[in-house]
Order: C-alpha cells, then sequence, then structure tokens
C-alpha cells in the first residue's frame, strides 16, 4: 500500500484516479508521494520515507529540485495539461490590450447614476477606441505546450505568427502550424512583431530577458504579454518604457507592487490556469505520473531526474538506483549482482545534467545486503527496491 499527502487541495477528479494500492495520509512523513500546486516547499523538512513530489501544474520554483534529487526523489510536473486554459488567457490578455476594453469598463461603472449614459457613451467611446489583432505580427518567444496553442489560434485570428525556440521539440513542431514562421533570432521577434508574448521557463539565462535593451530593439506602440513568470520581464524597465511611449501595454498574469496599479499594465490576479478543466487535467496527470513512478519505477516528465519507462515488470524483482552522472557507475552496478549471482534481465539507463537514474529487472528479488552493498558506493544518492 502506498501512501500520500496533498499540500494543497487537489481536485477529487484526479485524486479519483488512485487504485486501491494508494491511500491518503494525514501525516507527510510517512507519505511515499506528495501532490503540490503553489506551497512552498524549500523550507520542508523532507522525510526519508518520500520517493516523489508530482506539482499539480508547470511551474516548479516551490519545490527544493537539488535537495529533492541529492535525497533520490523525483519531482513530476504536468506540462500542457493546463496549456489550453493559459492559451485562452493569453488570447484575451491580446484583446484587452488592443482595445481599451478595461478602460470603457470602468467609464461605465463611474458614469452609472447617468441617466443619459447611453447617449454619453456614444461621445465618450472615442476614448477607448482600439486597433484590431487582424493582420498584426505575433511574436512567440518559446513554442512549448502553451506557445504553439497560442500560435495556431493567433493564425486562425488572422495574424501573421513568428515563433522562436531554439530547443522546439518534435510532438511540439508537429503540432505548429506550417504557416508560423520560424525565426532562429530572437531579435527577430523584438525588430519585427507588433504583439510579443513569452512563453519560456525561468531560468538563469531567461531572467529578466525583457529588459531596457530588447525593448530598444521593439516597435513603439509594441504589446507584450507575459503569462509565463514575472521574472523573465524587468518590469521597471517595462513601467519606463510605458511612460516613455515605446510599449502600449503590458499585460501580465502576476501581480506585484511594480505594476499593479501601473498606467499602461493590465495585471491579472494568476489565472492563467485557474480553470476548472486546467485544475482537473493537472491532477490526473499528477496522479498518472505517481501511480506510475511508485508502482513501476517508472518516470515520465520529471524535471529533477531524467524520463526513464520500462514497463511494468514481469521479473522477480526490479531495482531502482540513483546516482552521480559519472563515469564506471554502471560496472559497479552489474559488478554487484554479478558477485552475488543474480543475472540482470534488463536495464535502462539515463542520465540529466550531474544526475542519473537506472533501473535493473532481475530474476531474484535483490536481498538487503544487496541493496546496502550497492547503497555504500561512491556517488549513490539512493537505491529504491521497486519489486
Amino acid at each position: 500500500m502506498f501512501k500520500y499527502y496533498c499540500l494543497n487541495p487537489i481536485s477529487k477528479i484526479g485524486l479519483d484516479d488512485f487504485t486501491e494500492e494508494f491511500t491518503n495520509t494525514a501525516d507527510v512523513n510517512e507519505a511515499e508521494g506528495i501532490l503540490v500546486r503553489s506551497a512552498a516547499m524549500h523550507d520542508m523538512e523532507l522525510s526519508d520515507n518520500l520517493l516523489a513530489v508530482a506539482r499539480a501544474g508547470a511551474g516548479t520554483n516551490n519545490i527544493p529540485l537539488d535537495k529533492c534529487a541529492e535525497k533520490g526523489i523525483v519531482v513530476f510536473n504536468t506540462p500542457g495539461a493546463n496549456a489550453n486554459g493559459v492559451k485562452e488567457l493569453v488570447i484575451a490578455g491580446m484583446l484587452l490590450a488592443s482595445r481599451d476594453v478595461v478602460g470603457g469598463i470602468n467609464w461605465v461603472e463611474a458614469s452609472k447614476e447617468d441617466e443619459n449614459i447611453a447617449k454619453t457613451a456614444e461621445k465618450e467611446k472615442k476614448n477607448f477606441a482600439g486597433t484590431e489583432i487582424y493582420g498584426k505580427k505575433l511574436g512567440i518567444i518559446g513554442l512549448g505546450a502553451i506557445g504553439v496553442k497560442v500560435a495556431n489560434v493567433a493564425k486562425h485570428l488572422g495574424m501573421e505568427v513568428y515563433g522562436y525556440d531554439p530547443y522546439v521539440s518534435v510532438d511540439a513542431a508537429w503540432n505548429l502550424s506550417r504557416d508560423v514562421k520560424h525565426v532562429l533570432n530572437v531579435e527577430d521577434i523584438y525588430t519585427e512583431c507588433d504583439i510579443i508574448t513569452i512563453h519560456v521557463p525561468l531560468l538563469d539565462s531567461t531572467k529578466g530577458m525583457i529588459d531596457q535593451d530588447a525593448l530598444a530593439k521593439m516597435k513603439d506602440g509594441v504589446i507584450i504579454l507575459n503569462f509565463a513568470r514575472d521574472l523573465l520581464v524587468n518590469e521597471k524597465d517595462v513601467v519606463k518604457a510605458i511612460k516613455d511611449g515605446k510599449v502600449r501595454k503590458y499585460v501580465s498574469d502576476f501581480p506585484n507592487p511594480t505594476t499593479a496599479g501601473q498606467e499602461g499594465c493590465i495585471i491579472i490576479p494568476h489565472l492563467g490556469a485557474s480553470t476548472e478543466e486546467s485544475e482537473d487535467n493537472c491532477a490526473k496527470m499528477a496522479v498518472k505520473e505517481m501511480m506510475n513512478y511508485l508502482k513501476n519505477g517508472n518516470i515520465m516528465n520529471s524535471v529533477n531526474y531524467p524520463n526513464c519507462d520500462m514497463g511494468v515488470c514481469s521479473q522477480a524483482g526490479r531495482v531502482a538506483i540513483f546516482h552521480k552522472n559519472i563515469a564506471n557507475m554502471i560496472t559497479k552496478f552489474t559488478a554487484c549482482f554479478g558477485d552475488e549471482g543474480i543475472n540482470i534481465t534488463d536495464m535502462m539507463n539515463k542520465s540529466k545534467g550531474e544526475v542519473a537514474y537506472t533501473m535493473m529487472d532481475l530474476e531474484q528479488p535483490a536481498k538487503q545486503a544487496m541493496i546496502e552493498k550497492l547503497q555504500a558506493i561512491n556517488g549513490v544518492f539512493r537505491v529504491r527496491v521497486v519489486k
């Protein structure tokens, strides 16, 4: 029986997918799996029982990834599960920025006591006039699950779409409209596009990528949308660019004191994935990932360990080893089993940066002494008996 703990409320539709081999526990320290959304885990004491953390969402800034990797704890996320919800809000943000819908609504609210509001509106509406998005050039930085969906919708809306992603996946490329212009230099997005939306993960290389220098290359009156992470944009530079007339509108899904209430900023209270459908999809994917890992040792959509799938074990035993990605580790592992006369029927080794993951199917179950011998090898973080 596997035990899981929910750090945040998780959609019941997802939790209902757990089989009878899994049970919810009220004690986080006895859980082998943790399901989380936005709860901060950096200051948590991670129990030795913990094997997996599944984030029902894409971002994992709230989880100590390196600490988990060193303890042999696999951290999953759910890429693409909330993509449609975010895509729809990006399109809404584009429309809100192009046409001053928000300003018009606020005017109506402020004028609600005017008995002649309909007549007055005809005189005032010119103050909220905007532009259509049809025929405009949209630049998408990052062609992952969300970026591809935004690109395809924008093409159907009659926009000219430019996409930049030097690491676009095969799946994304297949799903991307062939009419999207795939550029090889992000500066082409800056110089050519009327509207720019960013959909990349927050890394050291992407932090603050939309800054004063990038803004200087953009068209006057550019619209910038940020539904990925607030720190991707140097928002102080953007606010200044709005005041200088360089940027027409900045739309962000991440409220903070820098942009909240600022002229030219449309700030949404982090609603991108806040739909019933997105929360259900994320929960279902997170539960599926956790079950497959805890039952079979298979890893899919981990952010701190490589993907590794050997299906359901049909042999007597299966062992998973978490270790440093250094030379000669496989030789040491196989030697341990060979010395005990245990035959390895199948094996898979995958690496991701400085860490690696090895699974071995065995003709005999691994004994405790064997596990301790493997654990004692320099560079091994954890050894887990899957079966």
